[in-house]
């Protein structure tokens, strides 16, 4: 072979291979996530969505330099089925899980091993998963086990049952279970949160330089209303008149599910978001000391609106802002949350969206987001043009439904501004037929059903066929037949 042909083809190869590593220096890693759900948040318990009485400074640093969402849905008016929304792509007339069905001696009825969650989709996009906090999909070991269910890692607990309490006896590390002794009687050393968070911040730590994606369901603030010592002293006295709540403190029931006592729940309440809050800023704290803020979608939200429970007095805060209703309602306090996301030089600072979305999107948005792949039977409509400021581009929901399993039964469905309620749906000489324009009526105060019986029907039928029958959460089963 020629000599000179040698030298110029070594020459090519060694200009392909440079240009190869330059082209392949220049596609961006794939973008981290996080994905931080509060309990039981309500839509005004923030001070970026106009909360007076107390602030939330480092989610409202959020909310300044990304894009507050005004109309985000939760999937569902309580814990697991709004948790089956979010990670199935499904609303709850599709997803598996419909309802907080108990599983003895821990844990909920699990998720269906069939189900294509987002975990599993970020994982096989090449994503580290783990999960810290609250699961409530399935009792350990369980086909609807975080780890079976796409989370490399959990932390946390896996009963939100047990999770009612702050000082519990033990968490789940994957399959294993970690006692606490500093909880052991009736001792108050190991507050929950605080042991979750710390192993939150060491999976940032251990991953920081792979793609990964932290799911962080925070049991704060829902039930019982207990908060550390020094957070308590922070607001002692400063929300009178005080609310004393009378739970269970000794017995066969202690730490099993009923709330215990506290004589000041309201400053309780404070506390609690305040330790939301600061662990909130510890982990944007935490990516930037890591050197991946820039490359990381953070999103805040809640799981469903504020309780009534253990103490609880939203209507002192304000908790749901300018909505009816609160948690296990489908009127806009049950279910409109707030909503944050932040993506340094992809989202605008201090953006406002109005887009309709609910805990459904998530899942086609973060794949979209990740380049990994969705199931065919998702209910959910990527909103990155929403997240990138193209709203022109933004596909829309024809509706949005949401079915409700206990009280009665519950069902209600949005199309556009309109909105229709049913209440006590397992008894239809009972069914309520409520009407609203939530546009003008944001309070749903006006029911319009019988000025409007063309609309009630047209939203009806889509009622009607927005939903498939669940095996174990049936209206037929308790005799309601649409």
């Amino acid at each position: 072979m020629n000599k000179s042909f040698v030298l110029f083809s070594a020459s090519i190869v060694l200009f392909a291979s440079c240009h190869n590593q330059q082209k392949q220096a220049e596609v961006p890693q794939k973008p981290n996530i996080v994905y931080i759900l509060a309990d039981d948040l309500g839509y005004g318990d923030l001070s970026c969505y106009g909360q007076e009485l107390f602030s939330t400074p480092n989610i409202d640093k959020l909310a300044e330099n990304g894009l507050k969402f005004t109309q985000h849905y939760s999937g569902s008016t309580v814990c697991a089925p709004s948790r089956s929304s979010l990670i199935t792509g499904q609303h709850t007339g599709h997803t598996f899980i419909r309802g907080n069905k108990e599983w003895q001696p821990e844990g909920q009825y699990p998720l269906e091993a069939e189900a294509y969650t987002l975990a599993e989709a970020l994982q096989d996009a090449g994503y580290v998963t783990g999960a810290f906090g609250k699961w409530g999909l399935g009792y350990p070991g369980s086909e609807g086990d975080p780890n079976k269910q796409g989370f490399d890692e959990f932390f946390g607990y896996n009963c939100q049952r047990l999770a009612h309490h702050y000082y519990p006896y033990h968490l789940w590390h994957n399959q294993e279970k970690i006692m606490l002794e500093g909880n052991e009687g009736f001792k108050t050393e190991q507050y929950g949160p605080d042991v979750i968070h710390k192993q939150a911040l060491k999976f940032l730590e251990n991953n920081k330089d792979k793609p990964f994606f932290m799911f962080y369901p925070s049991l704060i603030p829902h039930a019982e209303m207990f908060a550390p010592e020094e957070y308590m002293e922070k607001y002692r006295g400063k929300f009178e008149p005080e609310n004393n709540y009378k739970g269970v403190d000794d017995g066969k029931n202690y730490r099993l599910g009923p709330y215990g006592s506290q004589p000041e729940s309201h400053a309780a309440t404070v506390a609690m978001i305040n330790v939301l809050d600061d662990q909130v800023g510890e982990i944007v704290t935490k990516l930037k000391e890591l050197g991946i803020y820039e490359n990381t979608i953070i999103m805040f939200t809640s799981d469903n609106g504020p309780h009534k429970e253990g103490g609880a007095n939203p209507d002192y805060f304000n908790s749901n802002g300018p909505f009816k209703g609160y948690k296990r309602d489908l009127y806009e306090g049950g279910i409109r949350v707030p909503m944050i996301a932040v993506w340094e030089g992809k989202i605008s600072a201090g953006t406002e969206t109005n887009h309709p979305s609910a805990f459904w999107d998530v899942y086609p948005t973060f794949a979209e987001i990740a380049g990994a792949k969705t199931p065919d039977n998702m209910d959910g409509i990527s909103f990155l043009p929403t997240l990138l400021g193209n709203a022109k581009e933004q596909e829309k929901h024809e509706y949005l439904y949401w079915e409700f399993h206990e009280r009665g039964g519950r069902k209600a469905l949005r199309k556009g501004d309109w909105k229709l309620v049913n209440y006590n749906v397992f008894d239809p000489a009972k069914t309520t037929v409520e009407l609203y324009n939530i546009a003008t009526d944001p309070g749903e105060e006006n029911n319009l059903a019988e000025a409007n019986p063309e609309i009630v029907e047209e939203l009806a039928k889509l009622m009607k066929n927005a939903r498939t029958e669940s095996e174990i959460f049936s209206f037929e089963s308790k005799g309601y037949l649409q």
